[in-house]
């Protein structure tokens, strides 16, 4: 049955064509969805079913996870649990919707449900109705069957936020079930951890006793590629999820230093930054780590490649080939080069899932004497027009698109300490994700 939901023009998340007479802040609105009206969305607490111990233990996991995965998706204005009506509809017979639309919850749309656990399995009945359409409120039902753990039952909040989500906000996927990758000397050596998205679950990857960094997990989210400090120099490695260990990669391993790898759009091709042949270039090679191409031939280092993830045809990255770094574009196989950054110190781009911006570390006041501040900027690739989205928040680098284009994580330096945070895509709701060492360089995976 299809309903029709209002507002959905507004959640049409991957424009890529912006007008020349809206400001930058409206370019990023008009971009990413934010800042247009949205959806007033409630999420009753879920109705226990069963006298199984486990129960109210997954069921507060599941709901607190549910709430925070609405909260964070960047498309609703969430009914706070303080204005929720009271009670725990499970099913389609007990939700009173007349007392969610009314004062002061106010919900166009609430999302309830029943969770029971019970030999072993954990099962999730979720719906949800539309408070306004009193005929026909039903927008969305599912239901899950898995192993009981409470890992399951964020996993099964996760899958149900994704859901909802989806089906509000024009049809793209949420970002709940994704991980970021990232670098931290938690254990006394720089190592790849993995986290999701909203910072739970952090655990290591690697476990090399050196220095890796820059982790890239690849398309299909298999293997990731990183730079590690070995007897020979900087190498670039690969390891893979799939088999639990290291794999060959060897055309990071030949001479000079290799650093900042990237994945093609596609998952067969790797770029990455090497100094075999003097100054640092771009390099790109196969997945397998066979057939090398260089791609630049500048005075100066070349480093940090990025790929268009809708075309796969332009690689964005850093060159100091006109003194201090700077953002430029260029096809794949290295024609047609565009600086986009006009000044200052700019590094360490990540393009837009809808291949239209590009996001990257700026410090416009770079030079002799100046105070600078390095902060993430948002740029549209067609006008070169940009929007700050930091501000005098410490020093902030390496900034990574989820793959909704509604997120951003970076890393921030305050003092001494470096942790990540993520924000949505106009600079507001910035949350700290990592708390436990020093952590570096994020890498949002791709689905």
């Amino acid at each position: 049955m299809k309903v029709k939901i209002p507002c959905l023009c507004l959640l049409l998340v991957a424009l890529i064509a912006v007008s020349a007479s809206l400001n930058a802040q409206d370019w990023v609105h008009a971009g990413t969805n934010l800042g247009n009206a949205r959806i007033r969305l409630g999420a009753a607490d879920f109705k226990p079913v069963g006298a199984d111990p486990q129960t109210p233990a997954l069921k507060a996991t599941f709901d607190a996870t549910l709430f925070n995965d609405l909260q964070n998706a960047g498309i609703f204005d969430m009914v706070s649990k303080s204005m929720a009506p009271q009670g725990t509809p499970g099913s389609q017979q007990e939700i009173n919707l007349g007392q969610w639309s009314a004062d002061p919850a106010k919900a166009e749309m609430v999302a309830f449900g029943a969770l029971s656990s019970n030999g072993g399995r954990l099962v999730v009945y979720g719906f949800l109705d539309d408070t306004r359409n009193t005929q026909s409120p039903q927008v969305l039902t599912q239901q899950y069957n898995e192993a009981s753990s409470q890992e399951m039952a964020r996993t099964v909040a996760h899958r149900f936020a994704d859901a909802i989500i989806e089906r509000l906000g024009g049809g793209i996927n949420g970002i709940a079930e994704t991980k970021i990758y990232f670098v931290s000397n938690r254990t006394g050596t720089k190592e790849i951890w993995a986290m999701d998205y909203d910072g739970q679950n952090q655990h290591q990857i690697t476990h090399l006793g050196s220095i890796s960094i820059s982790p890239r997990i690849s398309p299909d989210n298999s293997r990731i590629a990183f730079a590690s400090l070995g007897t020979g120099g900087w190498a670039i490695r690969m390891y893979s999820l799939e088999l639990g260990r290291m794999v060959s990669f060897p055309g990071g391993t030949t001479g000079g230093n290799n650093q900042s790898p990237a994945w093609s759009a596609d998952g067969s091709k790797v770029s990455f930054s090497s100094g075999r042949t003097g100054d640092p270039e771009i390099w790109v090679a196969d997945a397998s780590g066979g057939n090398l191409r260089k791609l630049t031939s500048f005075r100066g280092p070349d480093v940090s490649p990025t790929w268009n993830p809708r075309t796969n045809a332009q690689i964005a990255w850093v060159s100091g080939r006109t003194g201090l770094p700077q953002i430029y574009i260029m096809d794949q196989d290295g024609a047609n080069v565009q600086r986009m950054t006009d000044g200052g110190y700019a590094i360490s781009p990540s393009w837009h899932p809808n291949g239209a911006m590009l996001t990257f570390s700026w410090n416009r006041k770079y030079g002799p004497g100046a105070p600078g501040g390095q902060d993430i900027y948002v740029m549209d690739i067609a006008s070169k027009r940009w929007m700050q989205l930091t501000h005098e928040s410490g020093s902030n680098d390496f900034p990574s698109w989820s793959p909704d284009g509604r997120h951003i994580v970076f890393e921030r330096t305050v003092g001494r300490h470096t942790q990540l945070w993520t924000m949505l895509a106009d600079g507001t709701q910035q949350q700290e994700l990592t708390r436990g060492g020093d952590n570096f360089m994020p890498n949002w995976s791709w689905k």
